[in-house]
C-alpha cells in the first residue's frame, strides 16, 4: 500500500507518514516538557530540521550530476528527493547529542524522538505490508494516436513505466521533458504516456506546442486507468516489473533525480531477475 485515497484526492504514505511523524514529536515533547517544566521545543524542531536536511543534501549528493545541470532542483523539494535511512540517522543522532548535553529536557526530548520514530516506522510497515494478490497491469485496451488498440498486459515482458497525465495539468507538463530524456536513456524499460480524458487532437496540439516528442501516447478517454489503478491525482507514474507487477507507485511531479532513482531500482530488478 503506497496511497491513501480520500474521495478525488490521493495521499502518498511516505508523505502522510513524514507529516504524522513530525506532529507526533512535537505534540509528545510539548506535553513532557510541560509536565517537567521544561521547554524543549526549539531543540525539537531544530533536531527535526536538520534530519530534513541531511536526508535532502545525501540525496542530492545521490544524484548530484543530475542536480547539478539544474541547480534550482536542490531546493525544489517538492520532488520528494529524500534518503529516509539518512533522515532517520541524524535524527536519532542528533537527538541523543542534546539529551547527553542537556539533562533538563532529555526525557521530552527523547519521547518526542521515539514517538516520531515509531510513526516512521508505522508508515513503513504499512507501505511494505502486502495488500492481498500483486496487482498487474491492468487488462485495458487503450488507443494510440493513430487510433490503434494497445492492450497494456502485451507491453510486459520487460520493465514498464506508466505515466498518467493530461495536457491541462502544469505538473504534468512540467515533469514531460524528465520523462522523455528518461525513455531516451533507459531502452530496457517500456515508457507509456496514458492521457487521461483527452482527445487526440487536444494531445497532438500540446505535443506540436511543447515540441516533445513521445513514444508510446496512448489515450484514455474515460480515465479507465486512473480507476482501475486506484490513481486518481495528476499526475501519477507507475512502475511495473518485467512480469508486468506494480512495484512502486509516485504520486506527484517527478524530478530527474527522484525517476532516476526508482528507474535504477527497477533495472536492477530485472537484472537480477535474470542471472
Amino acid at each position: 500500500m503506497d496511497a491513501v485515497n480520500i474521495g478525488p484526492l490521493s495521499f502518498s504514505i511516505p508523505l502522510l507518514a513524514t507529516f504524522g511523524a513530525v506532529t507526533a514529536s512535537v505534540y509528545t515533547g510539548r506535553r513532557l516538557g510541560r509536565a517537567s517544566g521544561v521547554d524543549a521545543e526549539l531543540t525539537l524542531w531544530f533536531v527535526i530540521l536538520f534530519a530534513l536536511l541531511v536526508a535532502r543534501a545525501v540525496f542530492v549528493a545521490s544524484y548530484a550530476e543530475l542536480y547539478l545541470v539544474a541547480p534550482l532542483g536542490i531546493v525544489d523539494i517538492r520532488d520528494g528527493g529524500f534518503s529516509a535511512p539518512a533522515g532517520i540517522v541524524s535524527m536519532l543522532t542528533a537527538g541523543a547529542w542534546f539529551a547527553w548535553r542537556r539533562a533538563a529536557i532529555r526525557k521530552p526530548l527523547l519521547g518526542a524522538v521515539a514517538a516520531g520514530g515509531l510513526v516512521l516506522l508505522l508508515g513503513a510497515a504499512i507501505r511494505l505490508a502486502p495488500s492481498g494478490e500483486p496487482a498487474p497491469i491492468p487488462a485495458l485496451a487503450l488507443r494510440g494516436l493513430d487510433g490503434r488498440p494497445v492492450q497494456l498486459p502485451s507491453l510486459a515482458g520487460k520493465p514498464v513505466v506508466i505515466n498518467l497525465w493530461a495536457s491541462w495539468c502544469p505538473p504534468c507538463r512540467r515533469e514531460m521533458p524528465v520523462l522523455r530524456q528518461a525513455q531516451l536513456r533507459y531502452p530496457e524499460i517500456t515508457f507509456v504516456f496514458a492521457n487521461q480524458g483527452e482527445t487526440a487532437e487536444t494531445v497532438r496540439k500540446y505535443m506540436s506546442t511543447e515540441v516533445i516528442a513521445l513514444k508510446n501516447v496512448l489515450l484514455d478517454s474515460g480515465s479507465q486507468l486512473g480507476s482501475l489503478t486506484s490513481s486518481g491525482a495528476l499526475p501519477t507514474t507507475l512502475f511495473y516489473d518485467a512480469k508486468g507487477t506494480l512495484v512502486e507507485r509516485r504520486l506527484g511531479e517527478l524530478s530527474a533525480a527522484t525517476l532516476a532513482a526508482r528507474l535504477n531500482s527497477l533495472s536492477s530488478t530485472a537484472d537480477r531477475k535474470q542471472e
